[in-house]
């Protein structure tokens, strides 16, 4: 039986760029809670921006933030990663010299970024409606930090490619780096992802592998979607997705609306 679900959020849950939930969604979600199973938001998001998309009943549901760097039950963080200060300031220095990228630097407080292009700076602040620092310079911010994200706003797939292969070749013994949708690639803390945060999370909750289910679309979702026994990856998902999962999905609430019909 499902005790625990776990979707990704952007290209998951959200499709088609949509930062809304869907009316639909949300009933789904509630009815799943009353009966019951935990449902756990799971994303690169920051955790007041998914307080937000989940406000109807952002109560009734936990979270994973960051990419697995905070995960909260019933209010409470269970979980924290953290990118080392020294890490963290080598990886924005290095990400500067190329100069296709805009920066966002997350700590549990808010997220941070420089004011160099108004589009990205409109989708982070407008758009996605993260809480939001502008500094002058993010090389001067202090820690501690959550995560690292870079943002190619045109989402070049030949510049996306060839720097996550050049940051995954600098960095790959300090830290995991991936994409995260079609315009980011995601730095994660060390020893911190959405499947070690969904581990502690079951461990508390007393939920076995088998027992829950996991939707993703990305490789940041990867060890989530391994960890679950039912496991989905999204029809559009990133190529690969779904050699690390048991089923492919268009839809998430297609899937939900199934489980709902037979409990």
């Amino acid at each position: 039986m499902i005790k625990l679900i776990a979707s990704d959020l952007d290209g998951t849950l959200l499709q088609n760029g949509a930062q809304e939930l869907t009316p639909r969604a949300i009933d789904l979600i509630h009815r799943l809670t009353k009966k019951g199973i935990c449902f756990v938001a799971a994303s690169g998001r920051q955790y007041s921006n998914e307080l937000i998309l989940f406000r109807d009943i952002k109560d009734e549901i936990s979270y994973i933030a960051e990419n697995g760097s905070l995960c909260v039950h019933q209010g409470k963080i269970i979980s924290r990663g953290i990118i080392e200060d020294d890490l963290a300031y080598r990886i924005i220095d290095e990400v500067k010299k190329n100069g296709n990228f805009e920066i966002l630097v997350s700590r549990e407080d808010t997220c941070l970024i420089e004011d160099h292009d108004p589009a990205f700076v409109n989708h982070i602040v407008n758009v996605i409606r993260n809480k939001t620092e502008i500094v002058k310079d993010i090389r001067q911010i202090s820690g501690p930090f959550l995560k690292i994200a870079i943002c190619n706003m045109a989402g070049d797939k030949r510049i996306l490619e060839d720097a996550l292969k050049r940051l995954q070749d600098l960095f790959r013994d300090e830290i995991k780096v991936v994409t995260s949708g079609n315009i980011w690639i995601d730095f994660i803390a060390p020893n911190a992802n959405k499947g070690t945060a969904l581990a502690g999370l079951m461990k508390l909750l007393d939920i076995k592998p088998e027992e829950c289910m996991a939707f993703g679309d990305q490789y940041n979702d990867v060890e989530m979607l391994e960890l679950a026994g039912r496991s989905y990856a999204m029809a559009n998902a990133a190529p690969g997705i779904s050699y690390h999962t048991k089923y492919v999905t268009d839809s998430v609430e297609d899937v939900l609306e199934d489980l709902l019909a037979v409990l």
